[in-house]
């Protein structure tokens, strides 16, 4: 019997040899859920690493190797609030993207890159002290009010917080619904919350009880007659906005138009936007 084990024992070292090097993701946390929540969209969580540090509402750099071997990366906004022990992020997919086509996949277990530097304009600091806050977006530009939305400071600092999502279908409004309807039930923030948020989802495309872009409720006062409250102002109103380019363009002139200016994290005013979200071609 010790001969017959002996060639058994002598090839598993061989064996080892042959399996092909895992390649060395530089900057790793590890992914510990995903849920998708149509076919072109989904979140994920991943581990956080101990030395970051940042505000809600503000965006790292997260990604894989690409085909060449080297960090294929893009700005993604952190979904989770800055209490939170793991990170969160929400994601189109595109087929054809250089980076969803192949992060839609991750698994628990798998790996990912993330650079421990968080940055952007979506952030308290950035805004004067007012009594309402609008927190504006489109599609995967929730993910930025999604922290935010789950940040004490924001009740603490605001009387009422009004969310906007605008999207083309009722299933991809799905996301941002269960995480404002899990608020209340909240333990650490529930209370906070209370009745100061204000949800106002609307589509594009299908059917759904509220229509229209984010842009034609605001510009024809239909949101603020929906929910009661006094058309924008730059004594009382505060807004985030977090869209596509021309989204952010047309919002930044409705602002304007109601007289909020635009700030920044070295010159806080009414009204901030930003720029750096991940488009369609991720």
């Amino acid at each position: 019997m010790t001969d017959a084990a002996a060639p058994s024992a002598a090839a598993a070292p061989a064996a080892a040899v042959e399996r092909p090097a895992k390649p060395h993701l530089p900057d790793a946390q590890t992914v510990t859920s995903v849920r998708h929540w149509t076919d072109s969209l989904f979140s994920f969580r991943v581990s956080r690493p101990q030395s970051l540090r940042f505000r809600s509402g503000e965006f790292v750099m997260i990604g894989l190797l690409g085909d060449n071997g080297k960090p294929l990366l893009r700005a993604y906004s952190i979904a989770s609030p800055a209490w939170d022990e793991e990170l969160e992020f929400y994601s189109i997919k595109v087929p054809d993207g250089p980076l969803t086509s192949k992060l839609q996949h991750v698994k628990p277990g798998d790996q990912i890159i993330l650079r421990p530097k968080p940055v952007g304009t979506l952030v308290h600091d950035a805004l004067l002290p007012g009594k309402r806050i609008w927190f504006l977006a489109t599609g995967t530009g929730l993910a930025p009010f999604a922290s935010l939305m789950r940040e004490p400071e924001t009740y603490e600092k605001y009387e009422q917080v009004i969310m906007m999502h605008t999207c083309r279908t009722q299933d991809e409004l799905e996301y941002g619904r269960v995480l404002v309807e899990s608020l209340k039930d909240d333990p650490l923030i529930g209370e906070l919350v209370g009745d100061k948020l204000l949800y106002y989802p609307t589509t594009t495309r299908d059917d759904f009880h509220r229509k229209g872009r984010v842009t034609e409720n605001l510009q024809s006062g239909k949101v603020f007659e929906d929910l009661g409250l006094p058309r924008m102002n730059p004594e009382e109103d505060r807004a985030m906005v977090c869209g596509s380019l021309a989204f952010n363009i047309d919002v930044k002139e409705l602002l304007e138009g109601f007289g909020l200016r635009e700030g920044a994290n070295s010159d806080p005013k009414e009204f901030v936007v930003e720029k750096a979200f991940v488009g369609e071609g991720v």
